[in-house]
């Protein structure tokens, strides 16, 4: 069911690149027209990407009179000194910048957004999260579309400077490539329920306060938000062509931390905001039926797991009772769903890198990669979903952050990774050696020379798994 929903973005997303939408037009030479706007910068303990984030920042172009900047700062280290200092060198230098902090981090990101949103200035709110890299014409590329004044966000694509810095950063960037175009695109071109992805994106401030503010009950305070906010009626317009440049993360115990936190907040949000799609007498049940699979998405990796653990045991069970087998061919019916996901995949990686023969290989290449090693964080994030889906609450761990753009930069030596390797690091190695068996066992189950029918699918779970495992073992700073 996953895979043709995503089919059906898929085609959803082949049918907006046909119409051209406008961009439309604000005369910002005009105060009467400008709107006020606030930026919010969400930070925590960041000491090795405060200063680039400023800097940056003070480069968008805006009317000053009509800009505003909150420095949300929940940082527990020295770096607020060092922060204050250079907000208020921007302060002297003419910009309205404030650096807010709380004396608690209750609510965590959620909490300090919703601080700032109390004494913002702006009927507009723009959010950055530390990493993010916004060009200096980002406000006057968003802030038009509000002149429909039923659209409560706009929201723009990632980019990735450090894409290629390795295996870990491609494949992230090749999943995140994928949302940011066949999922966003798919379901806001049609109308159903898309997200705010927790940066490079504004909000209307009555949108906010209309969908009730923002809440830290989940992990992932901008999806559920954004689902309060759609059940509302308001519109939300997703900008493909605006790219924000901002950092992956390059060391394994990052990724990870993000993984959890993404995957369980999804699952969190289906428990909280299910009954209310299903409820919801403004949206149509094709919009319902996508929203459940969107807010679901993260368990696929449960299912992924739980296939991955039983194929063994069914490949002995296929080749001793003959009289099952018809069973276990009707089921390999199932393998449609990956080569769906193939060539949706291949539609975002040829918009991205072009078509042709030779990026088709690479894309082969990409892809096996990128499922084998997103099949390897299965186990850490069912974890993660089975926590969600049972409520169990967790705290609010940021992704470190890294200030690495090019291979020759190092992340040896970084102060805010977890010095301490996860226990499931354990249980990873040993599925990488239960699915090594699984490889043995295609050369010996049965009396007909083996079996190989689900030897790639163990391969690609032994890669994925081993990938996971060894470098687990090396992220430590």
């Amino acid at each position: 069911m996953y895979a043709l929903a995503q089919l059906n973005l898929l085609f959803n997303y082949i049918s907006a690149q046909k119409k051209k939408v406008k961009t439309p037009y604000l005369d910002f030479n005009d105060p009467e027209q400008v709107p006020h706007v606030t930026i919010q910068l969400p930070v925590f303990n960041e000491e090795y990407v405060m200063e680039r984030l400023l800097e940056n920042i003070a480069l968008i172009d805006y009317p000053k009179n009509k800009l505003e900047i909150q420095v949300l700062d929940d940082s527990t280290d020295e770096t607020v000194a060092s922060t204050a200092i250079r907000v208020q060198m921007l302060k002297d230098q003419g910009l309205d910048i404030v650096h807010i902090c709380r004396t608690n981090r209750e609510g965590f990101k959620a909490g300090a957004l919703k601080e700032g949103l109390k004494i913002a200035k702006g009927e507009f709110i723009a959010i950055f999260d530390a990493d993010f890299l916004p060009k200096k014409d980002w406000l006057k590329k968003t802030i038009p579309y509000f002149i429909d004044r039923n659209i409560g966000v706009v929201q723009t694509r990632w980019g990735h400077i450090n894409r290629n810095y390795s295996t870990l950063t491609k494949i992230q960037a090749f999943a995140l490539d994928a949302h940011f175009t066949l999922e966003q695109v798919g379901r806001n071109s049609k109308g159903h329920f898309i997200n705010f992805n927790g940066t490079a994106g504004v909000w209307r401030r009555q949108c906010i306060i209309d969908a009730g503010n923002w809440e830290g009950d989940t992990l992932t305070e901008d999806l559920d938000l954004s689902y309060r906010a759609q059940l509302k009626n308001w519109k939300f317009e997703y900008l493909e062509d605006v790219v924000t440049p901002a950092e992956l993360p390059v060391v394994i115990s990052a990724a990870r931390s993000q993984q959890f936190r993404w995957n369980k907040g999804g699952a969190e949000n289906f428990r909280k905001m299910m009954t209310r799609v299903l409820k919801s007498k403004n949206i149509s049940p094709k919009t319902k039926l996508h929203g459940l699979l969107h807010l679901l998405n993260s368990t696929m990796f449960l299912n992924v797991l739980v296939v991955g653990i039983l194929s063994i045991p069914m490949l002995y069970i296929k080749n001793e009772y003959a009289h099952l087998k018809p069973y276990f061919y009707v089921m390999s019916f199932f393998v449609l769903s990956t080569i769906i996901f193939f060539v949706c995949y291949w539609f975002m990686y040829k918009r991205s890198y072009g078509g042709g023969f030779k990026n088709f290989i690479r894309y082969i290449g990409m892809f096996f990669t990128f499922f084998s090693i997103a099949m390897g964080f299965s186990l850490h994030n069912s974890i993660a979903v089975l926590e969600g889906h049972f409520g169990k609450r967790s705290e609010f761990v940021r992704t470190p952050k890294f200030n690495i753009s090019s291979i020759k930069d190092s992340w040896q030596g970084n102060k805010y990774l977890r010095k301490n390797i996860s226990k499931n690091v354990i249980f990873e190695g040993l599925l990488m050696l239960y699915f090594a068996f699984g490889m043995y066992s295609a050369f010996v189950v049965g009396d007909q020379g083996g079996d190989f029918g689900l030897f790639p699918f163990h391969l690609m779970l032994f890669l994925g798994f081993g990938f996971v495992f060894f470098k687990s073992l090396t992220s430590k700073a």
